[in-house]
């Protein structure tokens, strides 16, 4: 009988397959059933992530809370359950992929990040959106979690003004971005305007402009940065302090790309790369969902033993082929004749 120890433990030791047939080979208890069964099986939630993190956080007041989804890329396959056509952001474009709502809290730029809440995008079986599970997520924040932290950082996907309301309403400070076509209101008299029609001077550049969003019924803080190519971001808080300038929304937007060293295929650090998360072949969306909550064990197992060695998760990761390696230059199992 095969334990969830047993398949996070496969996940942290093998390094490019991470299909049931695989681990059924290296093992002289398991079968390929016997794997499978167990991911049919086992009812692993989203839940048990917390159970598995909490202890390892550093939280404090200048912690943040980090939004964003990816996508497990599914291109090549055509019946798992749970797959279906969305965007991903590595791609630039639509790909056929299984997708993850993740809240991952963060110590700062330079400090530690963990994930701490996950959610399967699949309106066809739940009926949920984006945002469905993103209010539902921040909820439990509040209702669970009971962070010293009051600080959430998105982008324009999640900055809808139902939650800005919520985050708002439950004293939290949120900072995100907007895309040039949101209407907000300097003055009554003005109305409202497109962002690209607002006139900023060099005042409001740095200490940036308190406006009404349209449909919120507050006010925030815009800001206008400008990148050296000349792109065009929009930043916006509902933080009025008069310290919170261009430059501390930068940095908090900053921050918020740390997420991609999470869930990054391109990073040696992520998610995908070191838990083989997308490497499923299971057709059954209670075997992808009760893979992908191993994953997210697998990986929090890796930073743990990382952060004990001080060194990295990639090089805990494949420091276990450089063990073997060495073990072989010096007792090789093929004599050279």
């Amino acid at each position: 009988m095969i334990k969830k120890e047993d398949y996070i433990r496969y996940l942290i030791s093998t390094h490019t397959n991470y299909t049931a047939t695989h681990l059924a080979e290296h093992s002289a208890k398991l079968s390929h059933d016997a794997v499978s069964d167990f991911l049919r099986r086992e009812h692993f939630s989203p839940s048990q992530l917390w159970e598995v993190v909490s202890s390892h956080i550093d939280d404090h007041a200048k912690s943040a809370i980090i939004v964003d989804d990816s996508v497990q890329d599914k291109r090549y396959s055509r019946f798992i359950e749970l797959v279906k056509c969305q965007y991903s952001g590595n791609e630039h474009g639509t790909v056929r992929g299984i997708g993850l709502v993740n809240f991952v809290h963060s110590g700062g730029n330079d400090g530690d990040f963990w994930p701490i809440d996950y959610r399967i995008y699949h309106p066809d079986t739940d009926g949920k959106t984006k945002n469905d599970h993103f209010q539902e997520m921040f909820a439990r924040l509040i209702t669970h979690k009971h962070f010293k932290a009051r600080t959430i950082l998105f982008d324009t996907w999640y900055g809808s003004v139902d939650n800005l309301k919520l985050i708002h309403r439950s004293s939290w400070t949120f900072f995100t971005t907007l895309k040039s076509n949101r209407k907000v209101s300097v003055s009554r008299d003005i109305g409202y305007q497109h962002l690209d029609e607002l006139i900023f001077n060099e005042q409001a550049l740095v200490q940036g402009l308190v406006v009404k969003l349209q449909k919120l019924p507050f006010q925030v803080k815009l800001f206008k940065i400008v990148a050296t190519d000349g792109r065009i971001e929009w930043i916006v808080t509902n933080d009025l302090d008069q310290n919170v300038n261009c430059f501390v929304a930068e940095l908090k937007n900053e921050n918020r790309w740390q997420v991609e060293d999470f869930h990054s295929h391109a990073r040696p650090g992520g998610f995908k790369q070191l838990t083989g998360s997308e490497k499923c072949q299971s057709r059954k969306a209670r075997a992808q969902r009760n893979h992908l909550a191993c994953c997210y064990h697998a990986w929090i197992s890796l930073k743990v033993k990382a952060k004990q060695l001080g060194t990295t998760i990639y090089q805990i990761k494949h420091g276990q082929l450089t063990d073997y390696l060495v073990n072989q230059l010096y007792n090789t199992t093929i004599q050279v004749i």
